[in-house]
């Protein structure tokens, strides 16, 4: 930890994932960059684990290498709907199971190494017209960035709340002492939630439970994944049953005068896409280039635009999440034809055409039908 300053060229507020990608993004800018986080690393968060390769891709942008720390490779994805199952290959590069634990560490030590002056412990009460109160004293900056996360202090302060959608959902992550025998990350379909399980160790997965109940836990949903259950009835549980909110939502604007907000703060879509990690890279490498450029407008257009893809995703995932029939059929498809689930998997990781994908609906819709 090093001490608070008297200037920074750009505060970061916030030290999870987000502002340590928005600090060093702006490091290799040149800006002096100071973090403050009133939390001590490393900072857990109850999420799926699951990096997606376009994730690793962007991580990568910011000089960032996650394959070094420590994660299980996946190549794929599989769903399971009952007794109906159906996996694909991504089409380019793989997947990486990671603890959030792991990954913290791993972008300290990559921030700390930039040149970041990051200050743990340290806790920023208000925003005033150069810059912020941390610690009850004023540290000037030309910029802050709000990184503290979903229910953003710093997006209130900059009066920048008003949304254009938002909607909840409510997840619960426990991990488990047992070997995943996959090299597909894997997502169970019942009515109503959503299992994910992911490898994140040669012998440990993590299982995250999500649904619009926020009184739903892994134990209740169980029993309606029987073949999942069996697996876990005997597994060890290496670790408590945590819980986070996932949150759907798109702001009129993520800046205003010299505050801009990035992850989960500036919005974001439902947990089921797993874009999470990639969106905050990509929003951080978006917003070092309108700092250089000292205009927040060009970040504005870039974050939306960085945000269509998951923003799609996301609803096509909820509806087959929220309609059962649909849902069934759907899967049913893919497992008459994998190539269905292999082009949404790659509309999903972008290395497929809007347009393209479009025919692949259509595909779809025609197989359901004859299913």
């Amino acid at each position: 930890m090093r001490p608070l300053p008297e200037s920074t060229g750009v505060f970061v507020i916030g030290g999870g994932p987000a502002g340590l990608a928005a600090a060093i993004a702006a490091r290799r800018r040149g800006f002096d960059v100071t973090l403050a986080d009133c939390s001590v690393p490393p900072i857990d968060k109850a999420c799926g684990e699951g990096i997606m390769p376009d994730g690793i891709a962007a991580a990568r942008a910011l000089g960032i290498d996650l394959d070094l720390a420590g994660g299980v490779p996946f190549r794929g994805i599989r769903f399971r709907e009952g007794e109906t199952s159906v996996e694909a290959a991504f089409p380019r590069g793989h997947g990486l199971g990671l603890r959030r634990t792991a990954l913290h560490r791993l972008m300290v030590d990559h921030a700390a190494a930039a040149g970041v002056r990051l200050a743990w412990g340290a806790r920023v009460t208000g925003l005033v017209e150069d810059g912020v109160i941390a610690d009850g004293r004023l540290v000037r900056a030309r910029w802050i960035v709000g990184a503290d996360g979903s229910r953003s202090p710093v997006r209130h302060w900059a009066g920048l709340d008003a949304c254009r959608r938002d909607s909840l959902r409510y997840g619960f992550r426990r991990h488990y002492r047992v070997p995943h025998g996959s090299e597909f990350m894997e997502i169970h379909w019942g009515d109503g939630c959503q299992l994910y399980i992911t490898p994140v160790g040669a012998s440990e997965i993590c299982v995250v439970l999500i649904s619009r109940n926020p009184h739903l836990r892994l134990d209740d949903a169980l029993p309606q994944f029987p073949e999942l259950a069996r697996r876990l009835a005997a597994a060890r549980p290496s670790t408590l049953e945590r819980g986070a909110v996932s949150a759907s939502r798109r702001l009129n604007a993520v800046c205003r005068g010299p505050v801009a907000l990035v992850g989960d703060a500036s919005g974001s879509v439902d947990a089921i896409t797993g874009e999470g990690l990639c969106l905050l890279f990509q929003q951080a490498v978006a917003l070092a280039g309108a700092l250089a450029a000292e205009d927040l407008r060009l970040y504005q257009a870039e974050h939306r635009r960085i945000g269509k893809r998951p923003e799609f995703m996301s609803n096509l995932m909820l509806l087959m999440g929220s309609r059962g029939r649909l849902r069934r059929r759907a899967i049913r498809a893919m497992a008459a034809d994998p190539r269905l689930l292999a082009r949404m998997l790659a509309m999903h990781v972008g290395e497929l055409s809007p347009f393209a994908f479009a025919s692949n609906g259509l595909a779809l819709g025609w197989r359901m039908l004859t299913v």
